[in-house]
């Protein structure tokens, strides 16, 4: 009997410490921070400020061009052709342009193929080289890439919304126009932006060596930029309300309002923006045969064809640029 008392005093004592041990505190809670979502990659602010108060190089007729080559020269009078018969033993046409400018350089997304106006424009280049249009080979650059890609032979040619300017024209050659765009404002309906005026002390998206960074930068000093590698970046940015509004040319802004019917095209143009073929400075043969590839597209509705293909949502067509010549 006695054993069994102090059995149920054991079990009872028991109960009672471990009832009065405290229970152990749960851990922390971590603290969770909420934030916009990152960047692209590449993306920041500009890094080719210009210095306070300058200004491009200035030239005469920054659009004329080398003529083409007349046809039907005998062989024993045409002027050398160097480049081109380069490209023509190697058998493809190397062009350098981007994946991100919807309507001029962009990826199908049914095919995976690259497509639009630009692309059409260097196979027609290619064309007349090889009697081939997909003979040409296709190099991804960022527009900050590509006046040292035609410096460096990376690239035979860049079609690439790159626009003719005098300091451009120091380090490169160019074409003659093959379209003419107008820089303006693209952003969210509604939002009280309706111009260049608006973007004082807003922030606006550009891509890193373009010409509408520049122009922003002079005519917008207040305006917070950031910059992206390519346009469909700046298209990003401005859906997850990291930027207000996106600055460039009208073709380009044209591809991403397409892409969201929220967005629009505001103000008037800042200044107007000649698109050109770039080519390596020394390769004047290849600017005359390119220009003659131009000069069969007015000639023959093909530049008309190609800017119903891509380019409708711009309005009808005005018609193919007229060229201008130096010689």
């Amino acid at each position: 009997m006695n054993k069994l008392v102090a059995l149920l005093s054991l079990i009872l004592v028991g109960i009672l410490t471990t009832g009065c041990v405290a229970t152990p505190a749960l851990p922390p809670e971590t603290e969770v921070s909420y934030t916009e979502p990152p960047l692209p990659d590449g993306a920041g602010p500009p890094t080719d400020a210009p210095e306070p108060g300058s200004t491009e190089a200035q030239c005469a007729r920054p659009t004329a061009s080398l003529r083409p080559t007349p046809a039907g020269v005998a062989a024993e009078n045409a002027p050398p052709t160097p480049t081109v018969d380069a490209v023509r033993e190697r058998g493809r046409l190397i062009v350098g342009l981007d994946t991100g400018s919807n309507l001029f350089s962009f990826l199908d997304p049914m095919t995976g193929k690259l497509v639009g106006f630009d692309v059409d424009i260097a196979r027609e280049i290619a064309r007349d080289l090889f009697g081939d249009p997909e003979r040409v080979d296709f190099r991804i650059l960022t527009s900050a890439e590509r006046i040292e890609a035609l410096q460096d032979s990376t690239v035979d040619v860049v079609v690439k919304t790159m626009t003719i300017t005098c300091a451009r024209k120091e380090e490169v050659s160019f074409s003659t126009v093959y379209f003419q765009a107008q820089h303006r404002v693209l952003a969210v309906r509604g939002s009280g932006i309706n111009g260049v005026a608006d973007l004082a002390n807003r922030r606006v998206c550009a891509v890193d060596g373009t010409t509408s960074l520049r122009r922003l930068q002079r005519i917008v000093p207040t305006a917070q930029i950031t910059t992206v590698p390519m346009w469909s970046d700046c298209l990003v940015v401005l859906q997850q309300r990291q930027v207000d509004a996106i600055s460039t040319d009208d073709s380009i802004l044209a591809g991403l309002a397409a892409q969201d019917p929220y967005l629009e095209i505001v103000g008037d143009s800042l200044s107007p923006e000649p698109y050109g073929v770039g080519i390596k400075k020394e390769s004047e043969d290849l600017v005359r045969f390119v220009n003659g590839t131009l000069e069969r597209i007015r000639r023959d509705g093909t530049w008309n064809r190609l800017y119903d293909r891509w380019l409708s949502v711009m309005g009808s067509s005005p018609g193919a640029p007229f060229p201008q010549y130096v010689d």
